[in-house]
């Protein structure tokens, strides 16, 4: 993890942006860092110390400003120190110190607002997308393969290709999840009550809940095919719950992430009436103070967390919006190439039968995509965040470019 804080990088790119000649906008910088449609909104909460790039937008921010990422880096380490000293200096008057405590009030409390705002618009934008993909892929897909008599049962990944990696890796997760779905169809063309008629979010939770919380061939529990040795608390992989209940995904509880990232605004709420006072004794500055200082700390321990769930819900967005569009485009192309009905196995040729194949891959990618948990980076230390991040990485570059690929 970096020691620079946000705030710290945010002046070093709005200075080096403010420097060139002429002067960079930050709607330029946005082009050129290839964020996409409103990506000047973006540079903007950077600037403003709300949001820390992650190391992909770092390095994009960084060739764009002719710089390398190491070297902003070590600008905003030493910014972060500088910024430090100043503020360690209190004012040595009772009515300065006050001004300054009710000036740090509110920037706390702005800085609340706006990571809550940040996080309802990308929370809202993913469960939008996520629900299309739902449903005019996933269930779609369900709905066409129901319909297909006859299909082999998947294999399954076995007990010695999990422990010779020594930990599941993706594709192997991936497999599990894909092979469980079609089960789950399997089981619902012969009567049962998971398919597509059901309707909507109960008909997906019940595909979740049969990839998530299903078996492997060897009994093992899928939900624990994170990595034998981790827990799902660590690697936040596979948790789901929001999924398996018929909920909208990983941002599916908008308003307790928005409630999480306001959390540390709570520190203020008992003694925040003073800074209404237009005098206030010295013991009540010094409570206030200290309030205020908590609330910055947990600010500060808690911004990598939200930098790094704010990273996951942009590119999971982006994952979807591949998929509602490219995806669903796809699927009908193989609809259209179907043989009439009633469908066999058989009937659909190897052509069909390994595009079938090649949907359930992308019903599996799409569902480990969702079942993301994002708020456990919230609440997770310097360590575990490590270990989350760098398994949620994998999960999301695998599930972007296995679904490129076929798509």
């Amino acid at each position: 993890m970096n020691d620079f804080s946000a705030e710290a990088m945010g002046l070093v790119i709005r200075e080096h942006r403010q420097a060139k000649r002429p002067s960079m906008t930050q709607e330029e910088l946005a082009e050129q860092a290839d964020y996409g449609k409103g990506g000047a909104v973006s540079i903007s909460r950077i600037e403003r110390g709300l949001v820390s790039p992650g190391e992909h937008r770092l390095a994009a921010i960084a060739l764009a400003l002719q710089l390398t990422p190491e070297q902003l880096k070590q600008e905003a380490d030493d910014r972060t120190r500088s910024l430090a000293r100043q503020r360690g200096q209190r004012p040595v008057k009772l009515r300065d110190q006050v001004a300054e405590t009710k000036r740090r009030h509110a920037e706390i409390n702005e800085k609340v607002a706006q990571r809550s705002k940040i996080t309802q618009e990308l929370g809202e934008a993913f469960n939008h997308v996520h629900d299309v993909a739902r449903d005019k892929l996933f269930l779609r897909f369900v709905e066409l393969a129901e319909s297909i008599s006859g299909a082999p049962e998947p294999q399954r990944p076995s007990e010695e290709e999990i422990e010779s990696t020594g930990e599941t890796p993706t594709a192997i997760r991936i497999e599990a999840m894909s092979a469980r779905i079609a089960n789950a169809i399997r089981g619902a063309a012969a009567g049962g009550a998971a398919g597509a008629a059901v309707g909507g979010a109960a008909a997906y939770g019940a595909f979740t809940a049969a990839a998530l919380f299903g078996t492997a061939s060897t009994g093992t529990a899928i939900s624990t095919l994170s990595g034998v040795a981790a827990t799902n608390a660590t690697l936040a992989l596979l948790g789901g719950g929001t999924l398996a209940a018929g909920g909208a995904g990983m941002a599916g509880g908008t308003l307790l992430l928005t409630g999480m990232v306001a959390a540390p605004a709570a520190a203020l709420a008992a003694a925040g009436f003073y800074v209404l006072r237009k005098r206030r004794t010295k013991k009540e500055e010094e409570r206030l103070r200290t309030e205020v200082e908590a609330a910055e700390a947990a600010l500060d321990q808690s911004q990598q967390g939200f930098d790094s769930m704010i990273d996951v819900l942009h590119r999971a967005t982006a994952i979807m919006e591949y998929v509602s569009v490219h995806g669903t485009h796809a699927l009908e192309k193989w609809r259209v190439s179907l043989p009439p009905e009633p469908r066999d196995w058989e009937s659909l040729g190897h052509e069909g039968q390994e595009r079938y194949k090649e949907f359930l891959t992308v019903a599996g990618c799409l569902l480990a995509v969702s079942s993301i948990n994002v708020s456990a980076l919230l609440a997770a230390k310097p360590d575990a965040l490590r270990e989350m991040d760098k398994a949620i990485d994998e999960t999301l570059r695998y599930a972007d470019k296995t679904i490129n690929l076929i798509v």
